[in-house]
């Protein structure tokens, strides 16, 4: 697989996902509606009584959060064997689990073929957020990100995608129980496609499990509860706001192409002006209201006053919000966190401007779990600056 952000990207796993080899069972878990209804009927199921029987199984997997056919009380006995004779439901299995200090959550999480990929949950007073992934690995190789220098594996298949809220939905213990009555507090209220990988260069699968995440006989999270990051793929742009319609995050980093192009390689394919023609139309597309700038602040880097003051001129037009990020430190990064008097005074700017200039307080750095920190356990292997900085120059 190419490890270069101007190389074209195949999607190398099926939207549906396959039989499980080691069963040779469907695995429910990822089917949009469309797709489990037709595997019901494959598995038996009277085209009279499809559409009662899939919303059934629809609610016990997603909304109720079942894994056993035999407990999908509402279904009759030989109807539960037929199920369980023909499909499974499976979650990624969560490896490892950490805690840190603020109450964020890391999970190391083995996915078919015995990779791993990471997922965190963040909790705040007025929400739970959870980050997760697209890809095994990335293939950006954005310079100031720890994920980026592990090379992209493969596309998560759309169950391994939505199996990530799930598996965390499990660990909360905030499956809605039958009979008890309905909890309107979510531990898990948000997510947002900033783990690893690039969402959009596995756009069908990110649909198809945004799509079940927002069913709302299911998990029930609302489109504007949904944020996905994405580094400036410019032709699924569009695409996301007509087949998804979340909110929209750019991984920005930088105001001249000569500095962006150092920092998020993709921007030599699709350039500054190019990605912001793109998101001017982006609100309008998708009926959002603004879109997030996420903006890492590195010291000497892209922190000064003339940067701040760019950065306002080109989102002109654009309802925006701007994220900035104190750079999270890593091993053998060859960047270092702005001072944070720099931070603010770039802040006051953009503020000034009109602008929310939020600085993200970094979470769950005492367990690598901070933006641009994760990078899975088993391609833990660590670079030297050089290589990194190396890696970062080609393309």
């Amino acid at each position: 697989m190419p490890n270069d952000a101007t190389a074209p990207i195949t999607q190398d796993v099926m939207t549906i996902p396959r039989k499980l080899p080691e069963t040779g069972k469907l695995n429910l878990v990822g089917l949009t509606r469309d797709a489990m209804r037709a595997a019901l009927i494959e598995a038996g199921t009277p085209e009279k009584q499809i559409k009662m029987r899939l919303n059934q199984v629809w609610q016990w997997v997603y909304h109720w959060g079942v894994r056993d056919f035999a407990a999908m009380t509402n279904l009759s006995k030989d109807y539960r064997a037929l199920l369980a004779e023909t499909f499974t439901i499976d979650l990624p299995e969560i490896v490892s689990k950490q805690v840190s200090a603020d109450g964020t959550r890391k999970y190391l999480v083995r996915i078919a073929g015995g990779h791993e990929v990471e997922v965190v949950y963040i909790p705040e007073s007025d929400r739970g957020t959870l980050c997760i992934s697209s890809q095994v690995g990335c293939t950006l190789t954005c310079s100031f990100c720890h994920t980026g220098t592990q090379k992209l594996v493969r596309n998560l298949t759309a169950g391994e995608i939505v199996g990530q809220i799930m598996l965390a939905r499990d660990d909360l213990n905030e499956w809605p129980k039958p009979g008890e009555p309905k909890d309107e507090t979510r531990l898990l209220s948000n997510i947002v496609l900033m783990g690893m990988g690039e969402p959009l260069y596995n756009f069908d699968n990110v649909r198809d499990a945004m799509k079940i995440a927002m069913d709302g006989e299911g998990i029930a999270l609302s489109r504007r509860r949904i944020t996905l990051s994405t580094s400036g793929v410019v032709p699924e742009i569009a695409k996301t706001a007509e087949e998804i319609g979340c909110l929209l995050a750019v991984s920005f980093h930088a105001t001249t192409d000569e500095v962006r192009n150092k920092l998020v390689p993709i921007n030599k394919r699709w350039n500054i002006e190019t990605l912001i023609a793109a998101l001017k139309e982006y609100p309008r597309l998708s009926n959002s209201e603004r879109i997030t700038f996420e903006y890492v602040m590195l010291k000497d880097v892209n922190d000064t006053d003339a940067d701040a003051r760019r950065l306002v001129n080109l989102i002109k037009g654009i309802p925006a919000k701007i994220n900035l990020i104190p750079f999270n430190e890593w091993p053998g990064a060859p960047y270092e966190r702005s001072d944070w008097s720099r931070i603010e005074a770039f802040a006051d700017i953009v503020h000034k401007a009109g602008y929310a200039s939020p600085i993200r307080t970094p979470r769950g750095e005492d367990i690598m779990a901070a933006c641009g920190q994760l990078k899975s356990a088993t391609e833990r292997a660590r670079k030297s600056r050089a290589q990194i900085e190396a890696e970062a120059s080609q393309g």
